[in-house]
């Protein structure tokens, strides 16, 4: 079910393991690169020839957005006990986004100079959101609550629908609850693209955020620069440092909780404990057998699931580094003391009763997080990403005549005299 490896059979297997970073990506690329011209080129009309390929949809130009009023229905019907769990979570990662919103700030300084910042919300974005193999009102919450602590003037929702054009209901409940007006029933690289380029219909944005498969990982990679985008996300991962402290059925619960998303997702353990490797081996085999999603797990863990024996805990933490997962969560008998040291990863889970369950609905910080090694240089979708910034400069006659000798020489150093005359030109005239 998932295999253990060992001294050098951990190296082979993560070659393996990352060689899929390239592989998944350039598969896709040049088939999505023709559907991002197409809807470019035809908007509207090609959104809905893909709709009818790709999804078994007959959607037309006046079915593209989803009415207020079926929103608004689905939310008046939504189990009454889920609503207040989802308008709890709402409040719960609302909170921690609305803790790091940044300033704007001005310093006046004596000489005449004063620099400063403007932090300026951005003004529309798109949010995609998931469907495919589950649907994912999780991942609208984790796009949206960001977004509206920033004080974004406009959110465009999009998300495929079946071939009954309907979209999940709790989707749809979860958007009106978010007090979100504008959603669109469009999935897949075609959604992306038409939200950079905008079409008849779906208005162009200035930024796109949210997770979603290969094809829309693709797409904007291929779209950044046209629009913002918040990264390049690839399949979950989760990995688990742990020590002989662990609890077995803990540790193999996680991994079988990160398996069901996808058969490209992937779920490993670091431990130096052998007893502990093979007990969770056991785990995973008899917690299987009682989960619904088998055939994506079995898929998983075959062929991105392992075991690493360490051979103490400096290796498990140089491993996890290397990797730099996702989602790290830290089975150890003190794991606040390893914390220092982990250096990428997208959300950490310290202690055995912190699960990666947690972090997906419930406690605030966000979910939608670094994959493939992205760890590296890319962070948690944070409300900082839903701001621009401008920087503010202004100098008075007497701070530029007193730094304009410096300044010119700067210029002139890299031959470019016309730089250099904007500024003696300024004080040579002065007076």
């Amino acid at each position: 079910m998932i295999n253990l490896y060992r001294n050098g059979a951990i190296e082979e297997f993560i070659t393996r393991y990352e060689s899929r970073r390239a592989q998944t990506a350039g598969e896709v690329e040049a088939r999505v690169a023709g559907i991002i011209a197409d809807v470019r080129d035809r908007g509207d009309e090609a959104l809905i020839e893909y709709a009818r390929r790709f999804d078994g949809a007959e959607l037309l130009p006046s079915t593209l957005a989803v009415p207020a009023a079926e929103m608004e229905r689905a939310h008046a019907e939504c189990d009454s006990t889920l609503l207040e769990v989802i308008r709890e979570a709402i409040g719960n990662i609302t909170r921690f986004h609305r803790k790091s919103i940044p300033r704007s700030w001005i310093d006046w300084e004596a000489d005449g100079v004063v620099l400063g910042q403007r932090a300026i919300p951005l003004e529309r974005v798109g949010l995609y959101v998931p469907g495919g193999r589950a649907a994912y009102p999780s991942s609208l919450i984790m796009a949206a609550a960001p977004a509206i602590a920033a004080g974004v003037s406009e959110i465009v929702v999009v998300t495929p629908c079946g071939a009954d054009l309907q979209v999940n209901p709790v989707i749809l409940a979860t958007v009106y609850e978010l007090g979100i007006t504008r959603l669109f029933r469009v999935g897949g690289s075609q959604a992306i693209a038409a939200l950079a380029f905008g079409t008849q219909s779906i208005p162009r944005v200035d930024k796109i955020a949210g997770p979603g498969n290969i094809y829309v990982a693709a797409a904007k990679k291929l779209l950044f620069g046209q629009c913002g985008i918040d990264m390049v996300a690839g399949p979950s991962e989760v990995l688990v440092v742990a020590d002989e402290s662990a609890e077995p059925a803990f540790v193999a619960a996680d991994l079988l909780a990160q398996a069901e998303h996808d058969p490209l997702a992937s779920s490993l353990l670091v431990t130096d404990s052998e007893s502990l490797a093979l007990a969770v081996q056991r785990e995973v085999t008899g917690q299987y057998a009682a989960l619904q999603r088998r055939e994506i797990l079995s898929r998983s863990l075959a062929e991105y699931g392992a075991i690493l024996l360490s051979s103490g805990l400096d290796e498990s933490v140089a491993l996890a580094n290397r990797l730099a997962p996702e989602h790290l969560g830290l089975h150890l008998r003190d794991p606040w003391s390893v914390l220092g040291r982990i250096r990428t990863a997208g959300a950490i889970f310290l202690g055995s009763w912190s699960p990666e369950t947690v972090g997906d609905y419930w406690a605030g910080p966000n979910h939608i997080l670094p994959t493939n090694g992205t760890g590296r240089f890319f962070s948690p979708l944070r409300t900082e990403d839903f701001f621009k910034f401008s920087s503010v400069i202004s100098y008075s006659r007497e701070a530029l005549t007193r730094h304009a000798d410096k300044i010119a020489r700067f210029a002139l150093a890299e031959g470019l005299d016309a730089h250099a005359n904007a500024v003696t030109k300024r004080v040579q005239n002065d007076g």
